[in-house]
């Protein structure tokens, strides 16, 4: 898959487009529908496939100091879109000039394109004035093909529905609505250190989002990587402490902490990982954190033995639960 930075007034050459525009965060069962049918109908009409999304997305543009929380990272969407078989994915800055774009506008840029062809949500609108939607892009030329929303337990699959439960803490309910487990990608980066002073060191993940979408101490597999090439935590182990196996084959378990850090006076978003049994020099390595059991929701907890100790359950109870759990 090829990723275009869309600069609207220097245009990319492309070949005859089947195309599709949204968020895409999460890429959830609706998503992967949508991108399913834009496959097919790209194969069909001898086209190539194109997503077109934005960043950031509209609603982090105005609401920088509160946005929703955020399923996934630009990298993390094109990897899943990826896999899905699109050929491009166009990246369209969301700023001042962009959202003012009207629908005529925005209809003209995607002639530019060379999109011919539109799948699209049943609820897509789009242009500053919100005149743009199926009938609008007909009239303009395109063939479009408009999609129902996806079912499930009854409810219309959607990114909303996806952060609620991530929220809530029901991983199982996040599970159904994406179809896999959720998991952050993110390099491992220096941090304060604390969690050395409490003889629990962490892994610290730049969580690449203003907000993740789930906060508390969770049970995870952990899997390293370096340039996309997973690797074996033997490799990166010290001597041997090799860590504690995750539930999926090739993972580490390890006890995750995300949220703000109440007890040390924290001010920003981070990603903690506590790898048990494990010792090694992870600094510029890729995680990815698949989350898989929520133990509970961020604790303030008063003085740093009061934390310690808050942290040691924390990992006996994780590590009980992981030891209840057969290997995948």
């Amino acid at each position: 898959m090829q990723l275009i930075h869309l600069n609207p007034k220097q245009l990319p050459t492309l070949p005859p487009l089947a195309m599709t525009i949204g968020n895409y965060d999460g890429v959830h069962l609706g998503h992967q529908a949508l991108l399913t049918a834009l496959a097919n109908d790209a194969k069909q009409m001898g086209f190539a496939s194109a997503v077109m999304i934005f960043e950031p997305q509209p609603r982090e543009f105005f609401a920088p100091h509160n946005p929703p929380a955020r399923l996934t990272s630009l990298d993390e969407k094109a990897a899943y879109i990826a896999e899905l078989g699109v050929d491009y994915l166009i990246v369209a800055s969301f700023d001042d000039e962009f959202r003012s774009l009207s629908a005529s506008d925005f209809a003209l840029m995607l002639k530019g394109l060379n999109a011919r062809h539109l799948v699209l949500g049943d609820d897509f609108r789009f242009g500053h004035d919100r005149a743009g939607d199926k009938a609008f892009l007909a009239a303009a030329g395109f063939s479009v093909d408009s999609l129902d929303s996806i079912m499930h337990d009854n409810q219309r699959v959607s990114s909303s529905l996806v952060r609620q439960a991530l929220a809530d803490g029901r991983l199982d309910s996040a599970k159904g609505l994406l179809g896999r487990d959720y998991a952050i990608t993110g390099r491992v980066v220096h941090g304060d250190k604390i969690g050395r002073t409490l003889d629990f060191p962490t892994a610290n993940i730049a969580p690449s989002r203003i907000k993740p979408a789930l906060h508390g101490v969770y049970g995870a597999d952990v899997f390293a990587y370096r340039d996309g090439v997973r690797l074996d935590w033997a490799t990166l182990a010290h001597d041997d402490a090799v860590g504690v196996a995750g539930v999926a084959q090739g993972s580490l378990f390890g006890a995750v902490s995300v949220g703000l850090r109440p007890s040390v006076g924290g001010q920003d978003w981070r990603i903690e990982v506590h790898l048990p049994k494990f010792d090694g020099d992870l600094y510029d390595v890729q995680l990815t954190v698949v989350f898989r059991y929520f133990l509970h929701g961020e604790r303030k907890y008063d003085g740093m033995d009061a934390l310690k100790a808050g942290i040691s359950q924390d990992v006996a109870d994780l590590l009980a639960w992981r030891a209840s759990v057969s290997v995948e």
